[in-house]
């Protein structure tokens, strides 16, 4: 669109900024948008070192290239990009829904929030222009109310993106809401809002992206949709049963973990598939803008005593809400699930700080006094949904909860119990079980995740071809494929599922006939080696992040799996990082000078000799 907005919070001033007057389109090439482009921002224009909740760090509101173009690219989503107060890292947390085409329609690539504000604000964004706009009434309420209050206000036709009360209240674990249930989840983006007294963006739309190759587009378009319509995944498993149809895949592989990670397989899993979703609870499907896989569930529970309905559960929200506490009552995930959506809670990270607690008080760790009367015990679906309001408001023991599974184990003297990399816990496998996921857990930039490279998709799924699991041998080699082609990907700010059925040829064309760029696959994998190397340099500048961060808790490493079809597994690290050091161009977990500025990042080698941190 050529143009983003900068909002200082601190002076209450809005300025619309010609994109092209301050980065040229050299730089967007290698950038793209999303999370490179925001990243490059976050490296020009904030010090790593910063206070994450403090006025000096920024947040970056992304969209990419492909955003919003046309329907059939999977392009209906967006990104946010800070500094995370639960990791420290360079942070970018993406969503769906359609906040990120309405952003583009609105006239805008991003909005960039910088400073703070003494009184709660929200930004109007319409036609091009920007206004900053009172939000003292919004404050306080939670995402649902906001919107709605918004939407009576601005009309039905616009989009919102909120915080809670979690964020307001600077919970570590809040997260970003649009659309009442999309989440822009992970690293505590909720919380940064909350630190600058910022509410919700409202973008109303009546604007076009063009495409440079309007022709070609449809060309490429039709390719794209073949190619989703071939795929038994994209075409038929997600449409059918949402992400959730992984519940039985993953428990059958013996890496759903149950229990905070204590055990690989929950003896109630069908209870909370996709597939008994589909059965019981389902509505309709929920697509984000421009989707035809349409993934997304809007579920409805009526039985006593849990009710509501809403966006959800997602695969991820069923494990943490469900075989991670030992919950394997369907109506009590579902109805933490809408919890944390009206309140603003990543589900991921609610889930494990709850197990984290119950595993904490099981074992004698956590003083029976400091629950006040939540029991606080595998499988009690009321302390479940209890735990969730509590942490919003940092009640009672909701106040440990809000600061994350590993800030909380650290409180009580036992680390060891939270599965977590570099600050932020696990998602839904298990890493015994499947040894090239394990190694992108452990150099995961932004924390444990499964989505900086999905090695489910060939380790479990077979895509694009089978690898056994338990194999450490090329696993190195695939997980930074992965890592770069994802890193691009989301800088396109497009659907990671379309890469079940095609990879960064597809991907590249897509990106060239929008921006006219001929761009190959090689360069898009350059661009997301470039983009992996920048998150690095930026955590090192920040923590002295390295090689002592990329590991994996001893549960995973040194404690076999205990029973199932992964049973007597272990991770194996070590076998796979000194490989996996030599292809990225790293010298104990970070870049050298060499790689750098191979990649165009000679100003950042510099930056990190000038600070003693360049490994020789």
């Amino acid at each position: 669109m050529g143009r983003f907005v900068r909002v200082n919070l601190t002076e209450g001033k809005v300025r619309v900024e010609n994109l092209f007057d301050y980065l040229p389109e050299s730089v967007l090439r290698q950038w793209i948008g999303g999370r490179g482009l925001g990243v490059y921002l976050m490296l020009k224009e904030v010090d790593p070192k910063v206070d994450p909740l403090s006025p000096e760090n920024k947040a970056f509101v992304m969209t990419g290239p492909v955003t919003g173009i046309e329907a059939g690219l999977e392009a209906g989503r967006w990104c946010s990009v800070t500094k995370s107060p639960e990791t420290n890292t360079v942070h970018d947390s993406q969503s769906g829904g359609k906040f990120g085409p309405y952003l583009k329609f609105a006239g805008f690539d991003f909005v960039v929030l910088e400073g703070a504000s003494e009184e709660p604000v929200y930004l109007y964004l319409e036609n091009g222009k920007a206004e900053l706009r009172d939000a003292r009434d919004l404050w306080g309420r939670d995402t649902h109310a906001t919107t709605r209050i918004l939407m009576e206000r601005h009309g039905k036709d616009i989009s919102v993106a909120t915080i809670g009360p979690a964020g307001e209240n600077l919970a570590k674990i809040a997260c970003i809401i649009n659309e009442e249930g999309r989440a822009a989840g992970r690293g505590g983006h909720g919380a940064v809002w909350g630190s600058k007294k910022f509410k919700a963006i409202v973008a109303k739309p009546g604007l076009k992206p063009q495409p440079a190759d309007p022709d070609k587009l449809k060309e490429v378009i039709r390719e794209a949709l073949e190619k989703k319509k071939a795929s038994g995944v994209t075409n038929e498993a997600l449409p059918a049963y949402g992400t959730a149809v992984l519940v039985n895949i993953i428990n059958e592989a013996g890496i759903f973990p149950t229990n905070n990670f204590q055990y690989g397989q929950f003896e109630r899993a069908k209870e909370i598939s996709g597939e008994t979703i589909a059965e019981k609870i389902l509505v309709k499907k929920q697509p984000c803008w421009g989707c035809v896989i349409a993934c997304g569930r809007y579920t409805k529970i009526g039985w006593p005593p849990f009710q509501g309905e809403g966006d959800g559960p997602e695969y991820e929200t069923v494990w943490a809400l469900g075989a991670n506490v030992g919950v394997g009552d369907l109506g009590a995930v579902d109805k933490a699930n809408f919890l944390c959506n009206e309140l603003g809670l990543d589900t991921i990270s609610m889930g494990n700080a709850i197990a984290v607690a119950m595993e904490l008080y099981e074992k004698g760790y956590l003083p029976k006094e400091k629950l006040e009367g939540v029991e606080l015990k595998f499988g009690n679906a009321g302390a479940l949904v209890e735990a969730v309001w509590r942490t919003a408001y940092r009640s009672g023991i909701g106040d440990d909860l809000a600061e994350g599974g590993y800030r909380l184990a650290k409180k009580y003297g036992h680390p060891e119990i939270a599965p977590q990399v570099r600050g932020q816990c696990l998602p839904a496998y298990d890493p015994r079980g499947v040894q090239g996921h394990a190694l992108a857990y452990a150099t995961s930039n932004r924390g444990g995740c499964h989505l900086r490279a999905y090695l489910i998709s060939p380790e479990i799924l077979g895509v694009p071809e089978k690898l056994d699991p338990y194999t450490t041998e090329g696993k190195p080699k695939w997980v930074k494929e992965f890592q770069d082609v994802f890193a691009a990907l989301d800088s396109m700010v497009v659907c990671k599922f379309t890469t079940f059925a095609y990879w960064a040829d597809d991907l590249a064309k897509q990106l060239s006939v929008v921006t006219g760029w001929d761009v190959t696959a090689e360069e898009f994998a350059t661009i997301g080696e470039r983009i992996y190397n920048a998150e690095r340099v930026f955590n090192v500048l920040s923590f002295g992040d390295g090689e002592e961060y990329d590991r994996l808790p001893e549960r995973f490493t040194k404690t076999p799996m205990p029973a199932g079809p992964s049973a007597g597994h272990v991770a194996k690290i070590d076998e796979m990082l000194p490989e996996y050091y030599k292809l990225r161009g790293w010298v104990k977990g970070r870049p050298t000078r060499e790689t750098l500025e191979r990649l165009g990042l000679k100003e950042f080698a510099d930056r990190l000799e000038s600070e003693g941190l360049l490994p020789s």
